[in-house]
């Protein structure tokens, strides 16, 4: 069966302000009742995390929804892969010129000859280095947190909001957890473990 996992990344949060923001979010989220505030054992890793708080069902959408919900809130801050989970990145896109680099071979499989150098990218960003390399299509050299993975299969960032085997997230509530994190651009992943 797995567990299920929706993050939130602010993919504009800077390495000074992640902490104040994640603070932010998360009185604003206890305050609201949609988490608990005594952390507990709830989340996956080895952080406590926040339960569900009284006024969870406001955040989520249900509908549908057939496994019993629980689990909680864990709030990550500091240089992290946020990742999509279970299978491979099929695709990866440069903000410059808008090509798609393709990540498959027509069997879906990885293509590890065109996928190296992004999986340089991604293994330096989780250790602690910045690696640049150029669009394979424009030549220009791109920031790690730069690239656009297909179904953003990986974000490179410094703060995310994962809720643990929750129901589906609203849109109203990804939008409004934006607005607390300075309106900075968020990235919702989706994925199973």
């Amino acid at each position: 069966m797995g567990d299920w996992f929706q993050t939130i990344v602010d993919v504009q949060a800077t390495p000074q302000e992640a902490e104040t923001l994640a603070a932010d979010v998360r009185s604003w989220l206890i305050s609201s009742g949609i988490v608990s505030a005594e952390p507990t054992h709830c989340v996956l890793g080895a952080d406590p995390g926040h339960p569900p708080g009284p006024r969870a069902a406001t955040a989520v959408d249900p509908s549908g929804w057939s496994v019993p919900w629980h689990d909680g809130l864990a709030i990550t801050v500091g240089r992290t892969v946020f990742d999509a989970g279970q299978g491979d990145p099929m695709a990866v896109t440069c903000p410059h010129c808008s090509t798609t680099t393709d990540l498959v071979d027509e069997r879906f499989e990885l293509n590890y000859e065109v996928w190296e150098p992004f999986r340089a990218v991604v293994r330096g960003w989780d250790e602690g280095d910045d690696i640049v390399i150029a669009c394979p299509a424009c030549t220009q050299p791109v920031d790690p947190t730069s690239w656009k993975w297909a179904d953003d299969y990986f974000v490179l960032a410094y703060l995310g909001f994962t809720f643990w085997n929750w129901p589906p997230l609203r849109p109203q509530f990804v939008d409004e957890l934006a607005r607390h994190l300075a309106g900075h651009r968020t990235v919702l992943l989706e994925g199973k473990l």
